[in-house]
């Protein structure tokens, strides 16, 4: 485009410094607005005939310049069209490809500050990135998830049809990550609506919206203002307290929370018989913190949840 207009630019000053060689078919004269319109037509080709070079010189600078410069300009217009027309059918190409392979992906709604860490902790955890799929009705986030090589779908995260777009009923996981409660509200409502099976996470600013998010359909709510203000009391007493929990919740550094299926040997076994501490058992749906008496003998079927280096 910068290319186009700078021919633009060029040709009107040529047409500026020869004017007095060309003839307007209204008024015999050639202004600047009159320059600049001759310099249009001329290079894209249209050639009214209204305004033409009469004299030598004109004729001359008209052939030896003008004329390389309208096939110039042509040559950079159909370029550009085709460069866009093939951007857009690889494009198109490559959701296609997505589209007939994905399945059980994780659609992270909002990418944000939320949901740029969300993506972040999944690919940590070795989700690779074509499992993950971005919705977000700022093109800016979009461009941004794109960079990043995910998926990225440019919608509102409350409209099915955007959640359809990016494949919802094929979802395990969402993750609504939005920056306002009633619109988390709204797109898990939109999302269990249209994937009654997938897992939904939801983050709330406030506490008194986790349960509306929950009868909403959220598989589990994090209260965002509740968890600062319990660690940040929790510092105000024991810094290295919040030091441990913020190494837990950092996947790859240090100790990491994971949730797995306990080994064929394990079963039978009580919690502090397990090689790696154990925090929580997961048993037919339910949890079962560490200190609970139903957590232990370990059976089977049970998966663990346990801080691993």
């Amino acid at each position: 485009m910068g290319a186009a207009l700078a021919l633009v630019a060029v040709n009107w000053l040529i047409v500026m410094l020869e004017r007095g060689g060309y003839r307007d078919n209204v008024d015999e004269t050639v202004s600047a607005i009159d320059a600049l319109y001759y310099t249009t037509v001329t290079l894209s080709t249209t050639g009214y005939g209204d305004i033409t070079p009469v004299t030598e010189s004109a004729r001359l600078v008209n052939a030896l310049a003008v004329t390389p410069m309208r096939l110039l300009f042509v040559i950079i217009l159909v370029g550009t069209t085709i460069s866009a027309l093939t951007q857009r059918s690889r494009e198109e190409f490559r959701l296609a490809r997505w589209r007939s392979r994905v399945k059980s992906h994780v659609l992270v709604l909002g990418f944000g500050t939320k949901g740029r860490n969300a993506v972040r902790a999944l690919l940590l955890q070795g989700y690779p990135a074509s499992r993950i799929v971005v919705v977000d009705a700022d093109i800016r986030a979009v461009e941004a998830a794109v960079d990043q090589g995910l998926v990225a779908v440019a919608g509102p995260a409350t409209n099915e049809a955007t959640l359809r777009e990016a494949l919802i009923e094929r979802a395990s996981t969402v993750i609504v990550a939005l920056g306002r409660d009633d619109s988390a509200i709204l797109a898990t409502l939109t999302a269990r609506r249209a994937n009654p099976k997938a897992r939904v996470v939801a983050a709330a600013r406030q506490s008194e919206n986790a349960e509306l998010l929950e009868q909403s359909g959220a598989t589990s709510v994090i209260v965002t203002s509740e968890t600062t203000g319990r660690l940040l009391g929790l510092a105000a007493d024991s810094p290295a307290a919040v030091a441990v929990v913020e190494d837990l919740v950092a996947f790859g550094t240090g100790l990491d929370l994971v949730d797995r299926e306990i080994a064929p040997d394990e079963v039978g076994k009580r919690l502090h018989e397990v090689s790696t501490p154990v925090l929580a058992v997961v048993r037919r749906g339910r949890v079962l913190h560490y200190n609970d008496p139903d957590a232990g003998p370990l059976q089977a079927g049970d998966r663990v949840v346990c801080a691993c280096a």
